[in-house]
């Protein structure tokens, strides 16, 4: 842990625990993977920014054997085709109850709660938070998901927040050394 110790924060012995059992990352989209602006051109067309070094992190976390899913309550095409791009897919758009996308991701993969990391930002991330093993809130996130959260992120959502948590559960599964060797294929 002196790499992430380094890089972001020390983290408490009880979370690194935690993480060593995850085996499904879920994320929230805006707020997280974005900076949670939503920005309309004069034709009605939504454009977001994501985060190549999030990307990074999503595709490395892959390749060191973790799932990924996005829950998110919007719908949108281009989230779709960024994480299609990322090669993520369990894509769960329009979710107002993000509770029934993640019951049908644990039934899907044939996973319990224990094995399951969430990163969200406001209010509607709570009710799956509070049920997945390592619950994740980026540092901007709105002050009840902190307080709930076991573990906040030095970074804030869309500036590489994701990048932070996949770093931290490749280097708790893996090892420090894994993750500076094995960038193959994660190109984002």
């Amino acid at each position: 842990m002196d790499l992430y110790s380094q890089w972001y924060q020390s983290v408490e012995p009880a979370v690194q625990q935690k993480t060593k059992t995850i085996k499904l990352l879920i994320c929230d989209i805006d707020g997280v993977f974005s900076d949670g602006s939503v920005i309309l051109g004069n034709s009605g067309e939504e454009m977001k920014a994501f985060n190549t070094k999030d990307g990074f992190g999503i595709k490395a976390l892959m390749n060191a054997g973790v799932e990924v899913a996005v829950i998110t309550g919007r719908k949108s095409t281009l989230l779709e085709n960024r994480m299609k791009g990322l090669g993520v897919n369990h894509i769960y758009q329009g979710m107002e109850n993000k509770i029934i996308g993640y019951n049908e991701l644990l039934k899907n993969l044939n996973l319990t709660h224990e094995q399951v990391a969430y990163i969200g930002d406001d209010v509607p991330d709570v009710p799956v938070m509070q049920l997945v093993n390592l619950a994740v809130s980026v540092n901007d996130a709105h002050p009840y998901v902190k307080s709930i959260a076991d573990l906040v992120t030095v970074t804030n959502g869309g500036r590489g927040a994701v990048r932070e948590l996949t770093d931290f559960i490749i280097m708790m599964q893996k090892g420090e050394e894994y993750l500076i060797t094995h960038f193959e294929g994660t190109s984002a």
